[in-house]
């Protein structure tokens, strides 16, 4: 997989701390709006499962969330991106 280049913490475009909307995109099956939850509620405690974003694919066979969390650090965003991008049920991640 090509990552694109790591861009310096301070050219950033993202001001810490804010809410920034992730889009994940999955099958839709049982289970995977909680596993998503259970990932967002590791990198921000005070996440709001309430406040996720449904949108089912026109088969009905995948599903798009958009969780917001409240990002601290590019770190926390960075991590939490790979450990979405890696989870076994999760196809893309935007």
């Amino acid at each position: 997989m090509n990552l694109p280049p790591e861009i310096p913490p301070e050219q950033s475009l993202i001001e810490y701390p804010s809410q920034f909307p992730i889009k994940v995109m999955g099958a839709h099956v049982e289970g995977f709006v909680e596993a998503i939850t259970a990932v967002a509620l590791q990198f921000d405690p005070g996440f709001d499962a309430s406040t996720i974003e449904h949108r089912p694919s026109k088969g009905g066979n995948y599903l798009g969330l958009t969780i917001t969390v409240m990002a601290t650090s590019r770190e926390q965003l960075d991590e939490l991106y790979r450990t979405l991008t890696t989870h076994p049920m999760v196809k893309v991640v935007l």
